[in-house]
């Protein structure tokens, strides 16, 4: 027989675990939040933006680069700038310690749609670094590109500089929380119905009639203390045991 379950039955088992939803939710909020704010190592970004135009008197060249794609000039521009010939040197001009592969993963190009303009972003931990790196990647790719493409009006429009106040890109300790409240929900709520599913015990009368496929004839009731002395005279267990022995005495006796 095919198990249907309701949406009162949802609301049931919730409200069962809620306290282990919320332990999950408060915990993976924790976590998130001293990893972003004391573990993790906050990174800078620093942008630098530039234009490159053909230097040619030939008009069909000068049509031919009007029409030519942006994706591929970003693309051209880019193999070009993590290239070794383009990075090997800033290395050595910034006496880096990391190598050419991890140099060129802290840089990025991008540019507007239906613009020429590029913009290289560098990343590091410092942000001094940050826009060292981004302007001298770019005062090496201005030195080089007439050699490699014919070209040779490179210009900057802006360099990198570092504000005043530099604000780290990453972490995000706002977003990563909000991020690991709404894992730490989806967890508690996974593990409440798994734990629902897996209790096969029998607590109610509605149980019983499920798993027997029986109907219920009576519930003996479980009268505790505190419950028979707020029905009258307070009465201990000890005394009803005495009078139940002295009244068997009594029925023996006749």
């Amino acid at each position: 027989m095919e198990e249907t379950i309701s949406l009162k039955e949802i609301f049931e088992v919730l409200k069962k675990r809620l306290l282990l939803i919320i332990l999950l939710i408060v915990g993976a909020a924790g976590i998130s939040a001293i990893l972003s704010f004391f573990v993790l190592t906050p990174t800078y970004q620093s942008s630098t933006q530039f234009i490159v135009n053909q230097d040619t008197n030939e008009t069909s060249n000068v049509d031919l680069n009007q029409i030519r794609s942006n994706v591929e000039i970003i693309n051209t521009y880019n193999d070009i700038i993590t290239s070794n010939r383009i990075l090997d040197q800033v290395v050595d001009e910034m006496n880096l310690t990391i190598s050419t592969l991890a140099l060129s993963e802290k840089i990025s190009l991008s540019n507007s749609e239906s613009s020429q303009v590029v913009t290289l972003t560098a990343t590091d931990y410092d942000p001094a670094v940050a826009a060292e790196i981004a302007n001298t990647t770019v005062e090496v790719f201005r030195e080089d590109l007439p050699e490699l493409m014919n070209v040779s009006n490179a210009n900057v429009l802006s360099e990198a500089v570092v504000p005043a106040n530099p604000s780290p890109v990453n972490p995000k300790p706002l977003l990563n929380i909000a991020i690991a409240m709404v894992l730490g929900a989806m967890v508690g709520v996974g593990l409440a119905f798994l734990f629902e599913y897996l209790d096969n015990t029998v607590k109610t009368e509605q149980d019983v009639e499920d798993k027997l496929e029986l109907p219920i004839l009576g519930v003996v009731s479980h009268i505790e203390e505190k419950d028979m002395m707020s029905m009258g005279k307070p009465v201990s267990i000890n005394q009803t045991k005495e009078r139940g022995n002295v009244s068997g005495q009594r029925k023996k006796t006749v």
